[in-house]
């Protein structure tokens, strides 16, 4: 295989097919019958993934950013980034057409995962640009293509799926802020013990989400999730100054990631 096809990211695809799964697993939908919102979003993650790079590759201090692409020009990886973005586009035309208010969804979510490639330094508020983007407004394009709206534009959600859908993006929220501490982004940017505070915080509240949301809604089998804020507090048990580059860490938390998508998966196939 050529080595190329480590610009494509694609373990990282995960991060946009997991609440889409979930969507399909909590709702007993017909995962074929979502496969195009499927294919769109996995090629929409290649498209994030290389403009990022195309992005970080003006930056001398992206160092993973400047070794995974040496020896490619900008333009090539910006070819890539056009080209999945196009399929991606296209996985979800058939989709839109029946259901117009889905390309609205959709142009919101390019739209702020272009803002996140572009000001990745702002704190917080681009976790919460991502949280939507990347995890929300996915679980809710499902939702309107499997019909399950009211004023024609808005998913119905239960109590149920309300409940677990903020835990796991609470969890997620938690991982995003290790993953930009060691690329060096947004956190980073802070005081050391400033970063442990922000982390500890966001972790003691999406353990309180997660914690209350299984509670109310049994659904233990998602417990896993909560050991993910339980090993960021461990990994912040004091300020940390040495996550700069630390890619074996982030490549735990990638594995890790693609570890629940296959749980989900299992869930979703399993009788």
């Amino acid at each position: 295989m050529s080595k190329g096809f480590k610009l494509l990211r694609v373990e990282y695809i995960f991060s946009v097919i997991i609440p889409c799964l979930l969507c399909i697993y909590l709702n007993s939908y017909d995962i074929v019958s979502q496969i195009w919102i499927l294919a769109g979003f996995s090629f929409y993650a290649i498209t994030g993934n290389t403009l990022n790079d195309v992005i970080d590759m003006k930056d001398p201090n992206e160092k993973e950013t400047l070794e995974r692409v040496k020896g490619y020009a900008r333009k090539e990886i910006l070819v890539l980034a056009l080209a999945s973005f196009l399929l991606g586009t296209m996985c979800f035309i058939n989709d839109i057409y029946e259901h117009p208010i889905l390309g609205i969804y959709l142009a919101l979510i390019v739209f702020m995962v272009v803002f996140y490639c572009l000001f990745k330094k702002l704190v917080i508020i681009n976790h919460i640009i991502l949280g939507i983007s990347h995890i929300i407004l996915p679980y809710f394009m499902i939702k309107i293509n499997a019909g399950d709206v009211f004023l024609n534009v808005f998913p119905k959600m239960e109590l149920y799926e309300s409940l677990i859908l903020a835990a796991i993006t609470a969890v997620a929220f938690t991982g995003q802020m290790v993953h930009e501490m060691i690329d060096g982004d947004s956190l980073a940017k802070l005081k050391p013990k400033t970063s442990q505070l922000v982390i500890w915080v966001a972790c003691i509240i999406s353990l309180g989400i997660a914690v209350i949301s299984f509670i109310i809604t049994n659904y233990y089998i998602f417990l896993p999730i909560v050991f993910f804020p339980f090993g960021i507090m461990y990994i912040y048990r004091k300020p940390r100054t040495d996550l700069l580059g630390r890619t074996s860490l982030k490549d735990t938390g990638i594995i890790l990631g693609n570890l629940m998508l296959v749980y989900i998966i299992i869930l979703i196939l399993a009788p």
